[in-house]
């Protein structure tokens, strides 16, 4: 076979530099090996009890403590949160139930006032309305009056055209009179 070269350093085929077995797999080393696995294993026992386990247990209450604290804090401020809203909704209300009863006055007053308003709107047109009557009463009354002059004039004056002479004024008021009571 072929020799194989390793940086510069030639081993001839077959040989690998060792005398035999992997040396933690030779019985003979086995007992040493055994005693510094118990020297390693022991210093490294003592390490991490005395040292890193008590700062990790340390920091593990720390933290603890710290989230406990944080919990706490927390659970005062959602009270306090809770408490500032329920105080808010019944502000709410009371502001609500004012208002309502500030509306309620205010319709109260803006009705008794258009009430009375309207009473007396309804006084005045009464009055005006009787005013009114009255006069409509009068000229009617007058009219009426006229009306009789005037249906004893126009027949006194149709009578005239028609037979071409004037009737009696007498005669004339009591045909008009006797017409108008039927």
């Amino acid at each position: 076979m072929a020799e194989t070269t390793h940086a510069g350093t030639e081993v001839p085929a077959g040989e690998h530099g060792g005398k035999g077995a992997f040396p933690p797999f030779e019985s003979g080393t086995f007992p040493s090996q055994l005693v510094w696995l118990a020297i390693a294993f022991g210093l490294l026992y003592i390490l991490m009890s005395k040292v890193a386990l008590p700062r990790v247990a340390e920091i593990l209450k720390t933290r603890g403590d710290s989230i406990a604290s944080d919990l706490a804090a927390a659970q005062r401020m959602k009270a306090e949160s809770d408490a500032a809203a329920a105080a808010h909704e019944q502000s709410l209300a009371q502001a609500r139930g004012e208002a309502q009863a500030i509306a309620g006055r205010t319709h109260d007053a803006v009705a008794a006032e258009t009430e009375t308003t309207r009473k007396g709107l309804e006084a005045k047109l009464a009055e005006r309305l009787a005013e009114a009557e009255a006069q409509i009463a009068a000229t009617k009354a007058a009219a009426l009056g006229n009306v009789r002059a005037i249906a004893i004039d126009a027949a006194g004056a149709i009578i005239e055209r028609l037979t071409g002479r004037s009737p009696e004024a007498g005669a004339v008021e009591a045909a008009v009179d006797s017409a108008a009571a039927r």
